[in-house]
């Protein structure tokens, strides 16, 4: 009886193992994915047959097995800030003998772009970098600023001292020691003026965008403490020294500092400015523009004050898209 029984259930398995499964074929998927640098598509290539009702499987299972798989990249486009800055440059027309040269730094996003790489004559903005390199100085030897320096210091900036410009510049090592600390910094295209001549170190929008990035950013070898400093003196300027870089801020939102120098050769105006500026967009930006040519010091501030405005204003929000503005560019 019982084998009986276990013959009739070894028949209904071996019945049961005959009867042929349905045949499913998955249809073509396409799975779609945002990254961080553009749009991947996954696309799992069924192959032919009949298509099944079944629910389809998800991305990770369809774009594996033994389906092909493939990954197709959709990078956006890439902005040439270069060439905004300088299509938003064509709207400033230097006069005469006067030339110009802009670099500017979105510390929102990141990018940069610079305009003209001529060396100019630094005039009064090099005091900056006098007492940048007073404080790396001090920092190496493991001091404080004295008293006498501070004040120096403190008169230099805010009311463009030359008297203690000097005094500072002495105490570096004239030349050598700004030069020494420059290599420090990262600038390649800036040397000292010589002997007791300060105002006449050479230097470039570029290079000045990177001291600019050694007071203020946060990859600096520069103390905390030395760049708030620094930072603090150029918010003090003196009223009738509010110009230049200002200009391309909304309100009084900026730290800067000013140059400007009529040469004895030519009668000619250096006119020059630097800083942090919060644009009307609430981008932060470094701006150094730098000038020579003018044939008054009005006219020197006119020009650089309209370089700024159009060095910020090619990285602000105004326009569609940045694509949008990068392909006008191009015109």
């Amino acid at each position: 009886m019982e084998s009986s029984r276990a013959a009739r259930r070894n028949h209904r398995a071996r019945s049961s193992r005959r009867r042929p499964l349905p045949y499913i074929a998955l249809a073509a998927v396409a799975v779609v994915g945002a990254t961080a640098g553009g749009t991947v598509y996954v696309k799992a290539h069924a192959h032919s047959g009949v298509v099944s009702s079944a629910a389809a499987p998800s991305a990770s299972a369809s774009a594996s097995g033994s389906r092909e798989a493939t990954v197709e990249p959709v990078t956006q486009p890439t902005v040439d800030y270069d060439a905004l800055l300088a299509k938003a440059m064509k709207s400033v027309t230097p006069a005469g003998d006067q030339k110009v040269s802009v670099a500017v730094l979105d510390l929102t996003s990141g990018e940069s772009a610079t305009y003209g790489s001529a060396a100019f004559d630094t005039a009064s903005i090099v005091k900056v970098d006098i007492l940048a390199t007073l404080l790396l100085q001090a920092q190496d030897a493991g001091r404080q600023l004295t008293a006498t320096e501070k004040s120096y210091a403190t008169t230099m900036i805010e009311n463009s001292d030359n008297g203690s410009a000097t005094a500072l510049w002495n105490i570096i090592g004239t030349a050598d020691g700004l030069d020494a600390a420059n290599k420090t910094f990262g600038l390649t295209g800036t040397t000292g003026g010589d002997g007791p001549l300060w105002g006449l170190t050479q230097t470039t929008a570029a290079d000045q965008l990177t001291l600019l990035q050694q007071v203020f950013g946060d990859d600096s070898k520069l103390s905390s403490a030395s760049k708030s400093y620094i930072q603090g003196l150029m918010g003090k300027i003196e009223a009738d020294q509010q110009w230049g870089v200002s200009a391309a801020a909304d309100g009084s939102r900026w730290k800067l500092k000013n140059g400007w120098l009529a040469r004895s050769t030519t009668g000619l105006w250096d006119v020059n400015s630097i800083g942090r500026v919060t644009g009307t967009d609430g981008d932060t930006y470094l701006v150094a523009v730098l000038s020579k040519g003018s044939t008054t010091q009005t006219k020197g501030i006119s020009l650089i004050e309209a370089a700024a405005k159009a060095g910020v204003a090619a990285f602000g929000k105004s326009s569609d898209s940045a694509t949008a503005a990068s392909a006008s560019a191009t015109d």
